[in-house]
């Protein structure tokens, strides 16, 4: 079988989107679901308004106000499959470690999970390197 890459990067995007769009309604739903519906309308796709420089996905809130900066992992593999995480988010998250939150959905061609990463991240996950800038001297 041909690999063909750009299908690839293309499923990818559509699977990402999708989890994204899917933790945006969850969010909206959880906090009008603890009388919030305040906060709920507040609640940003980020990644999709701004693009993706942001270094997360979804502004959200607590119940209390306070900001919840999710970035969306989603696969359709078990819970532990690996998955990428950028340079920018990963800074991100250690410049706000107290709202920074990976939303990490599996299963999703199943029946779609999902659990919360929170900073620091290498406590989880093992962080490797997997490519490099080359800068001239």
């Amino acid at each position: 079988r041909k690999f063909n890459p750009a299908e690839r990067d293309f499923l990818n995007r559509q699977l990402g989107h999708k989890g994204e769009e899917m933790v945006f309604r969850f969010e909206q739903q959880r906090l009008k679901q603890m009388d919030r519906p305040d906060l709920a309308r507040k609640v940003r796709w980020t990644s999709q308004e701004e693009g993706d420089g942001a270094g997360y996905d979804i502004l959200s809130f607590d119940q209390e106000g306070a900001e919840r900066f999710l970035e969306v992992k989603t696969t359709v593999g078990s819970q532990t499959a690996p998955f990428y995480l950028t340079r920018n988010e990963l800074s991100f998250s250690k410049e706000r470690p107290n709202e920074f939150r990976i939303c990490r959905l599996y299963d999703f061609s199943k029946i779609p999970r999902m659990f919360e990463l929170t900073p620091p991240l290498d406590q989880f996950v093992h962080l490797a390197p997997l490519s490099f800038e080359a800068s001239f001297k």
